[in-house]
Parts: structure tokens; sequence; C-alpha cells
């Protein structure tokens, strides 16, 4: 799933000169004195240490007998020449450089068998390298660590919003709900087409075809996701100039960076802070009003919010995506509000504190009715904005806050609902109620369930959890449509 690489690069070229070089049986000096032109420096052109004029490099075809095109055709000119740029290019790469190792020339009397050797133990390196299993530890800490930038930066990332309001200026989309047909001029303008495959494989949301620049999409949805968010995340990484992840932190950034690819398109910079601008002028902030708006998910919404409140509104806010059982999915915060951690600083599979806004919405006669909740927290108190949404995988709460100075610019601040929390304090409500703990303690044997994917590694793979098999047949099979 590598992308494909620049055509011609100066070490295929030069072994391509090389090739023909010695198939008419020429020194370098003698092709170096037809050529006019010093032997040194055609054997660092040889070599790939140095880019050719034009000028010169239609003298040594014309010299050579072959075309300039032939010369600069993007495939070695032999099984030996392939193996020599192979190790030439391993030999630079982060993974082995950093072992303080000496580099191998591949000289004419290295055997073959040797270059193969080199080029397969290096293959093997590189692939250990990329399928190393992160643990669940490694993880956390990698999320963690980003968070920390996500929060340096305000969650704002002003490349990407210029990338998208180009993107969305050249496809003509101004203002309101990015339609289907919209998605589709993204991805024209991007040079791909879309495809629908019923046999997409299982761990996947689409498959990219670099060859034939197509994006394969199932012909039904997968656990409510929104089809336009889908596309759009995959355009992202290209858009982006993703490469394959080195690890699981960059596949997480990367991951981030595609997800606020796709908000930025579907919810423009420019828009999105006029509506946000005018509803705080009115004292009517809202993140169902947004959602509305844009005919997104509250989440999409939520998400979109977070990333251009501090920025432009100079309000400061968390936000969280949490699950019945109260686990922290998703969370950020530059409000100083404390969210529960680990030991590794990491937020998410923690439990929140049962006495938030993002707990207490579960209990609600009407969970889906969007709950405001005060919550003081000794150190202060916060305001949350809070919505339940129902997917494939259960009901989990969006919640959005900010701290108590703040809540005059949003909807809802009148809410009487208020709550006192005291955690990390275990007797918060981590600790059970001293009469209700002395009546079943001894008596209570519950039988857990057993989460397994907390003991389990991160999946391995360049791409976690997807089996690269399945996705090169699937793209062989679908090749010849």
């Amino acid at each position: 799933m590598t992308k494909t690489e620049p055509t011609t690069d100066l070490a295929t070229l030069g072994r391509r000169i090389r090739h023909a070089r010695q198939a008419k049986g020429w020194t370098l000096a003698e092709l170096a004195a037809r050529v006019e032109r010093a032997p040194s420096l055609l054997s660092q052109v040889e070599n790939g240490r140095r880019e050719p004029r034009l000028a010169l490099l239609r003298t040594i075809a014309r010299e050579l007998g072959v075309s300039v095109a032939d010369l600069m055709k993007d495939e070695a000119p032999s099984h030996r020449a392939a193996l020599e740029i192979a190790l030439a290019q391993a030999q630079v790469r982060p993974h082995y450089t950093a072992l303080g190792l000496p580099r191998v020339r591949a000289s004419a009397k290295m055997p073959t068998e040797a270059l193969e050797a080199l080029v397969g133990l290096h293959e093997e390196l590189a692939r250990r390298a990329t399928i190393r299993s992160a643990t669940p530890e490694e993880a956390r800490r990698a999320n963690a660590e980003l968070r920390h930038k996500m929060r340096a930066r305000h969650n704002y990332f002003a490349e990407i919003e210029r990338l998208a309001t180009e993107i969305s200026a050249a496809v003509g989309h101004t203002a309101g709900p990015l339609t289907e047909r919209g998605v589709a001029s993204v991805t024209a303008h991007l040079g791909f087409t879309l495809h629908r495959a019923a046999d997409l494989p299982r761990a996947t949301r689409s498959v990219s075809d670099l060859r034939h620049r197509r994006i394969y999409l199932p012909l039904a949805d997968r656990g409510g996701h929104d089809p336009r968010t889908i596309v759009l995340q995959t355009l992202g990484h290209f858009a982006l100039n993703h490469s394959d992840p080195t690890g699981y932190a960059d596949f997480l950034r990367q991951r981030v960076e595609a997800n606020y690819f796709a908000a930025a398109l579907l919810m423009p910079e420019g828009p999105s802070v006029a509506f946000l601008r005018d509803a705080k002028a009115n004292k009517a902030l809202a993140i169902d009003d947004l959602r509305d708006v844009f005919a997104v998910s509250y989440e999409t919404a939520a998400h979109r919010f977070t990333n251009l409140a501090t920025e432009h509104l100079d309000l400061p806010v968390h936000f969280m995506r949490v699950g019945e059982d109260g686990v922290i999915y998703k969370a950020y915060e530059n409000d100083d509000v404390t969210f529960p951690t680990d030991v590794t600083g990491a937020i998410e599979g923690q439990t929140v504190c049962r006495f938030w806004a993002s707990r207490a919405v579960f209990n609600n006669a009407d969970r889906y009715a969007t709950h405001y909740q005060y919550t003081d927290m000794g150190r202060g108190t916060y305001w949350c904005t809070t919505h339940v949404e129902r997917t494939g995988d259960g009901d989990f709460a969006i919640d959005v806050g900010v701290p108590f100075a703040h809540v005059k610019w949003f909807q809802g601040r009148e809410t009487a609902v208020r709550s006192r929390s005291s955690c990390p304090d275990p007797s918060c409500c981590r600790r059970p109620p001293a009469e209700l703990a002395a009546r079943w303690q001894s008596q209570a044997w519950p039988s857990a369930r057993a989460h397994s994917h907390l003991l389990a590694a991160i999946p391995p793979g360049t791409f976690p959890g997807v089996d690269d098999t399945e996705v090169y047949e699937f793209l062989e099979r679908h090749s010849q449509g």
C-alpha cells in the first residue's frame, strides 16, 4: 500500500545510462570523451549523485543510440540494477541509519546472491519496523502526546484550513451543507473517482487504488458513518500528502489531520466563523444550530466548534465523547477542566465522574434531548451542553463545555440543573456510600464482562488492524474493471 514513487529518480536514470553504456562495450572514459565531459561528472550521474542537464542527457542518448525517453523509464534496466538501487535506497532510511552501521557499496565484484541477501535483510528490517505491534501503553502515550500538541495550537490547524478553503472555492461550495454532488466534485478535483463494492474488506471503511485513482466504498453504510465524511477523510490523506505511517503515533496524527480536513470541507471556515460570530453577538451559541446549518452529525459539529472557538471566538472549551459506561473515548480541553488520566497522561479509556453532564444525560427521561448542566468542581464551575447520539456501537454522549465566565454566550445558560463533583477524590463517586457498602460488600460477587481489547496489543500492520493481503486481493479483483 505504498504510494507510487516519483518517475525516474536519479538512481534509476544513472543505472539505465550505465546499462546502455556497458551494452555498447564502452568504458566510462570512452563515453566521457564522446560527450566531451569529464569522466568524474559521468560517474556522479551514473551513481545517481548528480542530475544531468537535458542537453547532456540528449547527447548521451544520441551517442548510446537510445532515446531520452528510454533512459528516463522508471524501471531498472536489469534485475542486478534493481538490487543495487534497492540497497542504496535502503541504507539511507532512518531505521537503518539509526543503527550506526556502515553503508555497503554494491561494487561490480559483489555477487548477485550477496546483493539479494542484503536487500532481503533490509526488506525484513523495514517490515518488522512497520508491523511492530504497539502495546496499549504505547498507544496511550502517543495519544496523550498528540493531545498536548493539539492543545498548544488550540486545536486549530491553519494550514489545513487554507487548503480546505482553496478546494471549497474551486468546487463552488460557499455556504450551507456540502451535498453528495459537492463531494463528487471535490473527489474529481483531487483526481479520483468513486466506486461502490460489495466485497470491501471488513476492516476497512474505504480502499484507495492509487494506480487507477479510484476510491472504493461499501454498498451500504457501515456503523452509522456519514458517507460524505468517509470519502473526505480518505481524500484528506492524499490532499495532505500523507505517506505510509511510520508508527502508531504517526498513524494517529494522520487520522486527526484527515478528520480535520473532512470537517473543514463539510463546514468551511469562512461561513462557519461568520455563523458563530453572529450567534455569539446574539448570545445564542448552540452546537445544535451549527449542526443543522451544515447538515452534519452533532459530534462533527462539536468537533468543528472546538477547532474554531478559541481561534476565532476567544472561548476556551473542552470536548468529550463518553459511552454509557462512563468511559471516555475522545477528549480535548484548553479550559483547564480536570479530566481523569492514567500514569501515562492518557484520558481515553478513563471513567468520567458520574456527576458530570456526560454521564448524567443518560439518566434523563428523554436521553436524546439536549442536556444543559452546571457542575461545581471546587476549583471552578463549568457549564456543558450534552447530546446523546445513537451509533452501531451503542449510545455516546457528545459533550462541549466552557468555564462559567463564558456561559453568557450560549443558549441553555438559564438551566437550573446543577451538580457537584470532587473527583478525583475517591469519596466523590469512586467509593460506594459507607452504609450501602457495609450491607453488601461481603455479599456481592459480580461476574465482570471481560474487555479483551484492553489486554491486546494494537493490531499490527502499516494501517493497524487492516490485513494487507485482503486489500491487495481486493484491488487485484477490481483492477480489471
